[in-house]
């Protein structure tokens, strides 16, 4: 299955050995809420689906973080038009022997006829960090990639475990002879999906006051994989987002915080966009997986839970927790400066990227 978001996002301009010069000076600087009607044009026009709700503009670009203090998007403009806007969402990555900052782009677009304005810019918010992420994107993009000085870094998988068999008849669309047999696959793998089973484990919700618990439990690189971090900041800044909805859950046992959750839910479908348990024992996330399952039932909208994985040993637990694999994206990686980074693969989740609230007029469903 390819990448469902691959055609929606933004396109790179190209590099030309033979720039047009521009008959007025371009200019580089922050992006302000008065762009934003013109940053949903360019977007349009090179055949996206911006979101124009203004609250939503701002969340993404200019609401502060108290985990980056810099700018969150830049437009290049000549002669009074916008040509290229680009935005970025800050991280931290971690690899054995290592710790960056990390910059993952979204929203990158520019006109067709601005030579080199995409390349200009990605260029210039590079310089803001020590390396730029990027995970997926359509054909297009993963073509130009290494020509940009990035370099493939792993890969994530698509997983989905359907649920609510009565429900998802009326959320499939197209002909009926097509969805009779999608109607009948996604009900054959809910109904032969393992039972939801905890053991000793329980979840609870937590306030976006308590994130020093999640913040507390680390994310340890291995030999094999590098990890994103997550500051009480950025997850703050996450559950603030007036996209979707967003729940927060701690894994607990005796009395003891070991893993979290998050779920957002687009329509028709819960997202288990970032999870964590402090155990290398699969029992422990057959458990957390098993958690966001049931808070994600009690919901009467989602049919089915998707997730993402970078890892195998979290896509094998997904898999004996009832769930399949339904696509694959690459995960690349530029450093900035000569920065090399970590020469593994890096454990990648939705919350990485857009992938968490991203969606459409249509439901966005996997099984």
């Amino acid at each position: 299955m390819p990448d469902p978001l691959a055609d929606r996002r933004p396109p790179e301009a190209p590099m030309s050995d033979n720039p047009v010069l521009p008959a007025h000076p371009r200019s580089l600087r922050p992006s302000t809420p008065e762009d934003g009607p013109a940053i949903v044009a360019l977007m349009q026009e090179a055949g996206l689906e911006p979101d124009a709700d203004p609250v939503r503009l701002e969340w993404k670009y200019w609401r502060p973080r108290t985990d980056w203090s810099g700018p969150r998007s830049f437009v290049i403009v000549e002669g009074g038009e916008l040509l290229a806007h680009g935005a970025l969402m800050p991280g931290i990555l971690r690899w054995t022997g290592g710790e960056a900052r990390v910059i993952h782009m979204i929203d990158w677009a520019a006109r067709r006829q601005a030579i080199g304005a995409g390349v200009q810019l990605m260029k210039y918010i590079g310089r803001q960090t020590d390396f730029l992420l990027g995970i997926g994107g359509s054909e297009q993009t993963r073509k130009i990639m290494p020509l940009l000085g990035y370099r493939l870094c792993g890969q994530v998988s698509g997983f989905v475990r359907p649920f609510a068999p009565t429900r998802r008849w009326r959320r499939l669309h197209g002909a009926h002879w097509k969805r009779l047999p999608r109607f009948a696959r996604s009900t054959l793998w809910s109904l032969t999906a393992p039972r939801v089973d905890l053991g000793a484990w329980q979840s609870r919700p937590i306030d976006a006051d308590a994130l020093g618990q999640i913040e507390a439990l680390g994310r340890q690189p291995t030999r094999e994989l590098a990890v994103l971090g997550r500051s009480a900041g950025f997850l703050r800044h996450a559950l603030a987002c007036p996209i979707v909805p967003l729940e927060l859950h701690s894994l607990e046992r005796a009395g003891r915080t070991a893993g979290y959750f998050l779920l957002s839910y687009a329509p028709g479908q819960a997202r288990l966009s970032d999870l964590w348990v402090d155990s290398a024992d699969p029992a422990d996330w057959r458990a957390l997986v098993h958690s966001a399952l049931r808070v994600a039932q009690r919901h009467s909208e989602p049919v089915e839970l998707a997730a993402w994985s970078s890892d195998p040993a979290l896509s094998q637990v997904l898999r004996e927790c009832g769930f399949h694999a339904r696509f694959t994206l690459p995960i690349y990686l530029r450093g900035t400066g000569g920065a090399r980074g970590p020469e593994h693969s890096i454990r990648a989740q939705m919350l990485d990227n857009d992938a968490f609230y991203l969606y459409f007029d249509h439901d966005e469903l996997w099984a």
